[in-house]
Protein backbone atom coordinates (compact mmCIF):
# COMPACT_ATOMS: atom_id res chain seq x y z
CA UNK A 1 0.00 0.00 0.00
CA UNK A 2 1.56 3.37 -1.21
CA UNK A 3 0.42 6.27 1.30
CA UNK A 4 1.67 9.68 0.88
CA UNK A 5 1.48 11.91 3.29
CA UNK A 6 2.71 15.45 3.40
CA UNK A 7 2.33 17.82 5.78
CA UNK A 8 2.29 21.59 4.50
CA UNK A 9 -0.16 22.98 7.74
CA UNK A 10 2.71 23.94 9.67
CA UNK A 11 1.18 22.02 12.86
CA UNK A 12 3.64 19.10 14.41
CA UNK A 13 1.26 16.15 14.13
CA UNK A 14 1.95 12.23 14.42
CA UNK A 15 1.87 11.49 11.01
CA UNK A 16 3.16 7.81 11.61
CA UNK A 17 -0.06 6.64 13.11
CA UNK A 18 -2.09 9.11 10.55
CA UNK A 19 -0.32 6.31 7.80
CA UNK A 20 -1.08 3.57 9.99
CA UNK A 21 -5.09 4.28 10.35
CA UNK A 22 -5.27 5.10 6.60
CA UNK A 23 -3.19 1.50 5.90
CA UNK A 24 -5.44 -0.51 8.73
CA UNK A 25 -8.48 1.16 7.27
CA UNK A 26 -7.43 0.16 3.46
CA UNK A 27 -6.92 -3.13 4.48
CA UNK A 28 -10.43 -3.75 6.78
CA UNK A 29 -11.73 -2.77 3.42
CA UNK A 30 -9.78 -5.01 1.36
CA UNK A 31 -8.31 -2.75 -0.72
CA UNK A 32 -5.52 -4.02 -3.08
CA UNK A 33 -2.15 -3.99 -1.27
CA UNK A 34 -0.93 -1.94 -4.76
CA UNK A 35 -3.45 1.18 -4.11
CA UNK A 36 -2.00 4.03 -3.65
CA UNK A 37 -3.48 7.10 -1.46
CA UNK A 38 -2.39 10.74 -0.88
CA UNK A 39 -3.21 12.74 2.00
CA UNK A 40 -2.09 16.26 2.76
CA UNK A 41 -2.57 18.20 5.78
CA UNK A 42 -2.74 22.06 4.97
CA UNK A 43 -3.64 25.09 6.97
CA UNK A 44 -6.91 26.67 7.20
CA UNK A 45 -6.41 29.28 4.70
CA UNK A 46 -5.51 26.73 2.32
CA UNK A 47 -8.55 24.74 3.46
CA UNK A 48 -10.97 27.13 3.10
CA UNK A 49 -9.67 27.79 -0.66
CA UNK A 50 -10.79 24.45 -1.47
CA UNK A 51 -13.97 24.28 0.72
CA UNK A 52 -14.94 27.21 -1.69
CA UNK A 53 -13.89 26.11 -4.72
CA UNK A 54 -15.02 22.37 -4.51
CA UNK A 55 -17.88 22.68 -2.13
CA UNK A 56 -18.95 26.28 -2.95
CA UNK A 57 -19.14 26.32 0.99
CA UNK A 58 -17.81 29.41 2.84
CA UNK A 59 -14.70 28.67 5.10
CA UNK A 60 -12.45 26.14 6.35
CA UNK A 61 -13.67 22.44 7.01
CA UNK A 62 -11.71 19.71 8.64
CA UNK A 63 -11.40 17.05 5.79
CA UNK A 64 -12.16 17.16 1.92
CA UNK A 65 -11.73 13.71 -0.13
CA UNK A 66 -10.97 13.95 -3.89
CA UNK A 67 -11.33 10.42 -5.39
CA UNK A 68 -9.50 9.57 -8.36
CA UNK A 69 -10.59 5.68 -9.66
CA UNK A 70 -13.40 4.96 -8.16
CA UNK A 71 -12.58 2.06 -6.35
CA UNK A 72 -14.90 0.56 -3.80
CA UNK A 73 -14.54 -1.84 -1.01
CA UNK A 74 -13.88 -5.69 -1.89
CA UNK A 75 -13.90 -8.71 0.12
CA UNK A 76 -11.03 -11.17 1.51
CA UNK A 77 -11.86 -13.42 -1.61
CA UNK A 78 -11.96 -10.10 -4.39
CA UNK A 79 -9.70 -7.52 -3.08
CA UNK A 80 -10.16 -3.84 -4.72
CA UNK A 81 -8.34 -3.51 -7.85
CA UNK A 82 -5.16 -1.65 -7.41
CA UNK A 83 -5.52 1.76 -8.82
CA UNK A 84 -5.17 5.24 -7.61
CA UNK A 85 -7.49 6.15 -4.48
CA UNK A 86 -7.20 9.55 -4.59
CA UNK A 87 -6.36 12.00 -1.90
CA UNK A 88 -7.73 13.14 1.10
CA UNK A 89 -7.12 16.53 2.61
CA UNK A 90 -7.04 17.26 6.66
CA UNK A 91 -6.77 20.59 8.67
CA UNK A 92 -4.84 19.84 11.87
CA UNK A 93 -6.28 23.49 13.27
CA UNK A 94 -10.16 22.58 12.40
CA UNK A 95 -9.65 19.12 14.11
CA UNK A 96 -8.14 20.87 16.83
CA UNK A 97 -10.96 22.99 17.49
CA UNK A 98 -13.47 19.51 17.04
CA UNK A 99 -10.76 17.59 18.85
CA UNK A 100 -11.49 19.96 22.05
CA UNK A 101 -14.98 20.04 21.69
CA UNK A 102 -15.43 16.28 21.89
CA UNK A 103 -13.03 16.17 24.75
CA UNK A 104 -10.28 14.03 23.00
CA UNK A 105 -6.81 14.58 21.88
CA UNK A 106 -6.65 16.38 17.58
CA UNK A 107 -4.60 13.13 17.08
CA UNK A 108 -7.90 11.21 17.65
CA UNK A 109 -9.67 14.13 16.15
CA UNK A 110 -7.51 13.09 12.89
CA UNK A 111 -7.58 9.77 12.80
CA UNK A 112 -11.03 10.05 12.93
CA UNK A 113 -10.98 12.15 10.08
CA UNK A 114 -8.70 10.07 8.03
CA UNK A 115 -10.66 7.44 8.27
CA UNK A 116 -13.88 8.96 7.42
CA UNK A 117 -12.21 10.58 4.36
CA UNK A 118 -10.70 7.27 3.44
CA UNK A 119 -14.46 5.79 3.45
CA UNK A 120 -15.34 8.99 1.33
CA UNK A 121 -13.30 7.34 -1.06
CA UNK A 122 -14.24 4.09 -1.58
CA UNK A 123 -17.80 5.22 -2.23
CA UNK A 124 -19.34 5.73 1.19
CA UNK A 125 -21.84 9.19 2.00
CA UNK A 126 -23.59 10.20 4.58
CA UNK A 127 -26.42 12.67 2.54
CA UNK A 128 -29.11 10.48 3.69
CA UNK A 129 -29.98 8.64 7.25
CA UNK A 130 -29.36 4.85 5.80
CA UNK A 131 -26.14 5.48 4.67
CA UNK A 132 -24.85 7.74 7.49
CA UNK A 133 -26.18 4.78 9.74
CA UNK A 134 -23.59 2.59 7.64
CA UNK A 135 -20.96 5.01 7.33
CA UNK A 136 -20.34 5.87 11.12
CA UNK A 137 -20.84 2.13 11.60
CA UNK A 138 -18.29 1.15 9.69
CA UNK A 139 -15.86 4.38 10.92
CA UNK A 140 -16.46 3.37 14.48
CA UNK A 141 -15.42 -0.41 14.08
CA UNK A 142 -12.58 0.79 12.07
CA UNK A 143 -11.13 2.99 14.87
CA UNK A 144 -12.23 0.91 17.76
CA UNK A 145 -10.57 -2.21 16.14
CA UNK A 146 -7.35 0.15 15.21
CA UNK A 147 -7.05 1.45 18.99
CA UNK A 148 -7.17 -2.38 20.42
CA UNK A 149 -4.57 -3.59 17.86
CA UNK A 150 -1.87 -0.80 18.84
CA UNK A 151 -2.75 -0.63 22.65
CA UNK A 152 -4.10 3.12 22.78
CA UNK A 153 -3.78 4.67 19.32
Amino acid sequence: MSIELNNESGVEVDEGAIQRLAAFALDTMHVHADAELAIVLVDEGAMEQLHVQWMDEPGPTDVLSFPMDELRPGTEDDPTPAGLLGDIVLCPQVAAEQATTAGHPTIDELLLLTCHGVLHLLGFDHAEPDEKAEMFGIQGEILTAFAAQSGSR
